[in-house]
């Protein structure tokens, strides 16, 4: 597979393009206000802990608090309480209030994290409790009190960032576990005599009480380039302790790189054939940040001199543009019908052309494995997260069912964000989760529309005219004036101008009011606002009904 990476810069907006055989893969976008925060590490103050949800929202200086899970605690709490100068939490005695909640942490190798392991039973069957491990202990929330948190999503429509109290450190080929003492590598190092001998690498220079996870790009590296790496990370650390013992929440402790940065740092290896950028200072800054960490891969990246825009050019502009679109089509004459809702994501897959019933359950499958390679590519691509539903073509037969199925998991291999795919159901539908870590490429390249507020519809101009007739006629009742300015959207004003007589003069004569017509280029379609001329103020919310 031909791996390249493109990166534009203009004027207000950084964009990487991350490109599969001539086609766009993954885009990422970084513009004003909108820097990524993914990683960033933050002293933050507990807000509120909330029982019922099995969660704490944890002020750190941004507009909405940070979600903090439960079972994203980190049981090694109290090793930082000592930076903080807090005591140790005690040990609560289960009964909880929102001020303070004792939090059961994540147990052992099983995963269960409901705070206690499930007791086993004896060849006799009765049942007895294994001892719990010193890590599994109660950690105590309380309001007001400092704890430390990394950002692992960031905020989504009208939800702040999502928390962990599970701190790590990136590097290029390691990754830094302040609070963990253990030692592990990347499930994508296949090799076990390399991944033994990284481990014990890494082992004989790890300070007590860190913990590391090997990264793949460390396969086949020498002990130099993991001692470095190693010693920024460590040195990096040191740097954020000082700044606990001293600063107060929330404060920003640890800003991690910026999106070039992290794309250079996690995605460019062997596999990417080049990097090329339109920008003179990203090009100096991404070659000597490579030259520190892998100077074989700086041969690999490119300036772009031509005059025609870099993205034209590897045919990313047209990719990014249907990124956008609903309708995606398929080379076999079906299409992709993609809505994206705030609880989840639909994806319709419709034949297109019309095919022989005896073909039929061939062409639909054809059609339906074409999609899944497809849906995949713009699950990637638009970064859709959560829970998505796809409607397939129908089939008859069980094993083509189990073919779509096998070609979606298949694909899904080539995907960085955690998913999990459930089989076809009778009804052709197939749901799958997907890992959402930022915000989607439709949210970072479009707004929600002023007019109808993301709807897609709006009130028709009757009703808001209706609305404007009644709201006229419970200020006539009162008796309050007989001059007023209506203000409205251009749109309607044009409507209100309409007829003979004109919908404006019927309602000067049905209410004896003199109403001055104001455009407002300003105002949503379905909204409008009236002054008293008199009293020069707005009157509006004194007569909605």
């Amino acid at each position: 597979m031909k791996k390249e990476i493109i990166i534009n810069e203009t004027a207000d907006q950084i964009r990487i393009a991350i490109t599969e055989d001539g086609r766009l893969a993954e885009i990422f976008v970084e513009s004003p206000g909108k820097e990524r925060m993914v990683g960033d590490i933050h002293l933050g103050r507990i807000a509120r802990v909330m029982p019922g949800i099995r969660a704490a929202f944890i002020d750190i200086g941004q507009k909405q608090d940070a979600f903090l899970h439960f079972s994203d605690i980190d049981p090694n709490t109290s090793e930082y309480s000592s930076l903080i100068g807090d005591e140790e939490p005690e040990i609560d005695d289960g009964e909880d209030d929102d001020e303070g909640v004792a939090v059961p942490t994540t147990s052992g190798p099983s995963g269960s994290q409901n705070g206690s392991r499930q007791p086993e039973r004896t060849p006799s069957g009765q049942t007895m409790q294994r001892p719990q491990r010193p890590s599994q202990r109660e950690i105590h929330l309380e309001r007001g009190h400092s704890i430390i948190v990394q950002v692992t999503k960031e905020p989504i429509g009208k939800k702040g960032v999502r928390v962990t109290s599970k701190v790590s450190l990136p590097g290029r080929y390691l990754v830094l576990l302040p609070f963990d003492g253990r030692i592990g590598a990347s499930k994508k190092l296949y090799n076990f005599k390399e991944k033994k001998r990284l481990k014990r690498i890494v082992r004989s220079m790890l300070p007590e009480g860190f913990g590391l996870i090997i990264r793949t790009v460390a396969e086949g590296k020498d002990e130099e380039l993991l001692k470095n790496d190693l010693e920024q990370l460590i040195k990096t650390w040191r740097e954020i302790e000082k700044s606990v013992k001293t600063d107060q929440p929330p404060v920003l402790l640890y800003k991690d790189l910026s999106t070039v940065s992290s794309v250079i740092r996690d995605l460019f290896n062997n596999e990417v054939q080049r990097v090329v950028t339109d920008s003179r200072r990203l090009y100096k800054e991404i070659t000597t940040y490579v030259k520190w960490f892998s100077p074989t891969l700086a041969d690999k990246i490119e300036f772009y001199r031509g005059r025609t825009p870099i993205f034209d050019v590897f045919g990313v502009a047209k990719d990014m543009q249907e990124s956008l679109g609903r309708r995606v089509a398929l080379k076999s004459g079906g299409y992709l019908v993609i809505d994206t809702t705030e609880a989840m994501t639909v994806i319709d897959v419709n034949s297109g052309r019309y095919a022989a019933n005896k073909e039929q359950e061939q062409n639909s499958l054809r059609t339906n494995l074409e999609a899944s390679r497809e849906i995949i590519r713009q699950l990637r691509l638009r970064d859709i997260g959560g829970i998505i539903v796809v409607d397939f073509i129908d089939l008859e037969e069980e094993r083509n069912k189990r073919k779509v199925y096998d070609e979606l998991r298949r694909e899904f291999r080539h995907d960085r964000a955690k998913a999990t795919v459930l089989p076809m159901t009778e009804f052709g539908l197939v749901q799958i989760t997907r890992q959402r870590i930022r915000q989607s490429i439709m949210q970072s390249f479009s707004e929600t529309c002023p007019v109808c507020a993301g709807t897609g519809i709006v009130q028709s101009r009757a009703t808001i005219l209706t609305e404007i007739s009644a709201w006229l006629g419970r200020f006539k009742s009162e008796g309050r004036g007989r001059r007023i300015k209506l203000a409205v959207s251009p749109y309607i004003a044009s409507y209100l101008k309409e007829g003979k007589p004109s919908h404006i003069m019927s309602l000067m004569w049905k209410n004896k009011i003199l109403i001055k017509l104001e455009p407002n280029p300003t105002l949503p379609v379905n909204t409008f606002k009236i002054f008293s001329i008199s009293e020069k103020r707005d009157i509006t919310e004194e007569f909605r009904s």
